[in-house]
């Protein structure tokens, strides 16, 4: 029999501890696939931070630096969306306000707008464009309505620190511009969709606009292309499966955040990658790892 030193007694503790923070102890075999995948991409140079949670529960069971601030791309566009959805509950905002489309709002990223003879859209439309499409034409005209700094000072209220929209978005990013769109840490990403699902954020009627406007997302191009659903029209369950999700893109930016029920739970998630993007075979080893991590959900929630 031999009998465990100090020092093995602590490798032992250490490794639990590890096994606990990357893997969520108990659901390591559900897990195991995406981890792998989130381990290989690291591997060859990919900057990585993802976190899952029981939506019931709260319970942790997938975290990789999940408390890593990292580039979100168009994610932080929920934190406006949060902006607005409470501003439509106060009566001295005009909610069916129609706002115009100047020339300083144009950028040729994401959303359909840009490509719509329609040069204003009531306030409510604007933000459902940027769920859908994550329209960046509508988000720029919707911050210059209310202003990035309330749109900061909301952010703060809600008691984030690692998670912000920084800027516009723009086309070329100079000097003196924010070098990202926005940032955020996975831990405060499941925490605030999570509290969105429950109605927490600002209150039961806010978070529920938000949630609509995000159940519209067409990208399905990351973590939930594991889930067989119609980009399309997924707002109501398929094989028992619901999503709300949001995603963010860049160069070497892959971000996905979201809630996905199914019939035996419900999860939070988080994934977050940043990398070199001079391959197409970079790019498409991250989606893959993403999707790797999306059957893992999809295990565990069905």
């Amino acid at each position: 029999m031999t009998v465990p030193t100090q020092e093995s007694e602590r490798r032992a503790r250490h490794a639990a501890e590890r096994r606990g923070k990357h893997l969520g102890g108990e659901s390591n075999e559900n897990f195991g696939r995406g981890f792998a995948a989130l381990g290989h991409l690291a591997v060859n140079g990919v900057q990585v931070s993802a976190r899952a949670t029981d939506l019931a529960t709260g319970r942790v069971l997938f975290s990789v630096d999940d408390h890593v601030v990292m580039p979100t791309a168009s994610i932080g566009k929920v934190l406006l969306l949060v902006e607005i959805a409470a501003r439509l509950g106060d009566p001295e905002f005009d909610g069916y306000a129609i706002l115009d489309r100047a020339v300083g709002d144009a950028v040729g990223d994401s959303g359909i707008w840009q490509h719509l003879q329609a040069p204003s859209l009531p306030v409510a439309d604007l933000a459902a464009l940027i769920g859908a499409t994550s329209d960046s034409l509508a988000t720029n005209v919707l911050i210059r309505a209310v202003g990035l700094e309330a749109v900061r000072a909301r952010t703060e209220s809600l008691g984030l620190k690692r998670t912000a929209l920084l800027d516009l978005v723009r086309d070329h990013r100079g000097p003196d511009d924010a070098p990202q769109l926005s940032i955020g840490s996975a831990n405060e990403l499941t925490w605030l969709f999570a509290s969105l699902a429950r109605g927490e954020i600002v209150s039961p009627e806010v978070s529920q606009r938000v949630v609509g406007w995000l159940s519209l997302n067409s990208d399905m191009s990351m973590v939930a292309s594991a889930f067989g659903l119609d980009p399309l029209a997924h707002r109501q369950a398929d094989h028992g499966v619901l999503i709300v999700n949001k995603t963010g893109t860049d160069g070497g930016v892959r971000s996905e955040v979201g809630v996905l029920r199914g019939p035996r739970a419900g999860v939070t998630y988080a994934v977050s990658t940043y990398f070199a993007d001079t391959r197409l075979s970079a790019r498409l080893a991250v989606l893959d790892g993403m999707r790797q991590v999306g059957l893992d959900l999809l295990e565990y929630v069905h």
